[in-house]
């Protein structure tokens, strides 16, 4: 397994694994099409995108098998990042390539000079990379009732991180 920034032709094969990828997860079973993949649409056409913080992970044929993106977000209009949708193909799941693309899209942020990523998932999963129940860190999440699912991970390297209320970039609210 490779990890590198998304490049254009590799579009195809991140919709088809996002949507496979999501396909049973979070009352996607009954669509078509998982909501993951029309948002990752959007967030491609949106001011948030920052294409650097768009990573594959690929097979020895160089074909995409996992996928994650940061985008543009803000804490009371202080710039951050919100991480997700993070996928990887069904028949590369349980095999680490999750949990390299999240360290890779931390270390590139913070590599860019960023100071908080914030995302909603689970705490089990995410508390290994050193994401915490953003009210640790200041931060209140877009739905209080997401409560422990929504997290952060500060970036104190760079400077303070940011405190309030987090909003995600615009395609999310459109969910």
């Amino acid at each position: 397994m490779l990890l590198r920034r998304e490049a254009p032709t590799d579009l195809p094969e991140v919709r088809a694994l996002t949507a496979a990828a999501f396909a049973t997860i979070g009352g996607n079973e009954n669509r078509e099409v998982p909501v993951e993949v029309p948002l990752l649409d959007a967030l491609r056409d949106c001011e948030g995108w920052i294409p650097e913080l768009s990573l594959v992970a690929v097979d020895a044929e160089d074909r995409p098998i996992g996928h994650v993106v940061c985008t543009r977000a803000d804490v009371d209009g202080v710039p951050a990042l919100g991480l997700g949708p993070l996928g990887v193909a069904p028949e590369h799941q349980r095999g680490g390539v999750g949990s390299a693309l999240v360290h890779a899209v931390v270390a590139a942020a913070e590599a860019r000079g960023e100071t908080l990523v914030a995302l909603l998932g689970e705490p089990a999963f995410y508390g290994r990379f050193g994401f915490r129940v953003s009210t640790a860190d200041g931060v209140t999440a877009p739905e209080a009732e997401w409560g422990a699912y929504f997290q952060t991970r500060a970036l104190s390297a760079n400077g303070p991180a940011p405190q309030g209320r987090f909003r995600y970039a615009g395609p999310f609210g459109e969910l």
